[in-house]
This record gives C-alpha cells, structure tokens and sequence, in this order.
C-alpha cells in the first residue's frame, strides 16, 4: 500500500514537539468522528487503509495472529494493519487525517 502523509503536517508536528502531538490527538479525534460520514461510494481499498491507519495510531503494532483463509473480511484488515506496521503512532494518525481529507474531497490517493 502506499503512504498517505503530508510531509508539510509531519514537520509542523515536529516542530510543535509535546505540544503538536497533542494538536494532532485532538484533529485525528475529530477526522475519525468525519470518517464515519464518508459518502457510501466509498472504495472498500480505502476503508482498509482507514482501518489500518486507525489501528496503528490507537493500538500500534499489529499484536495478534493473521486470521485464517476462511475469514476474509477478517484477514484483509488484518493485512490494512500490517501493511502500516513500523509508523509511530502519530505518523499514523496524520497519515489517516490526510486521507480521510482525501475521500472528503472525492481524491482518491
């Protein structure tokens, strides 16, 4: 999958230290409530980098085992997670506000 992130968002953050990380708690609360309302034409391959984003930025690393063959839905967020594996917990939740700006906006990146 690919990355979904403003460099622009990640240096503002890093930039506004402490401070920043909780700005961006509050934005990524606040997309996470608008994500919900994406208009239902909304591509299940988005959903999933929604799902995977969101899980890395609440949950962080992937930590159970992949589900079996016989639980597809299962197994693809699953995949969503793991693919997003190795970014810190707010890299994901910026990665996830820049995408659910995305799909607002009827881009999808």
């Amino acid at each position: 999958m690919s990355t979904y992130f403003s460099t622009e968002t990640l240096v503002q953050q890093k930039k506004l230290g402490s401070k920043g990380r909780f700005r961006c708690k509050e934005e990524f609360k606040e997309f996470s409530e608008k994500a919900k309302s994406l208009p239902p034409t909304t591509m299940d391959a988005d959903k999933l980098v929604l799902y995977g984003l969101y899980k890395q930025a609440t949950v962080g690393t992937v930590d159970t085992n992949r589900p079996g063959i016989f639980s597809p839905k299962e197994r693809a967020k699953w995949d969503a997670w793991k693919a997003v594996e190795g970014k810190t917990k707010e890299e994901a939740m910026s990665d996830y506000i820049v995408k659910v700006k995305q799909l607002q906006e009827g881009t999808s990146a």
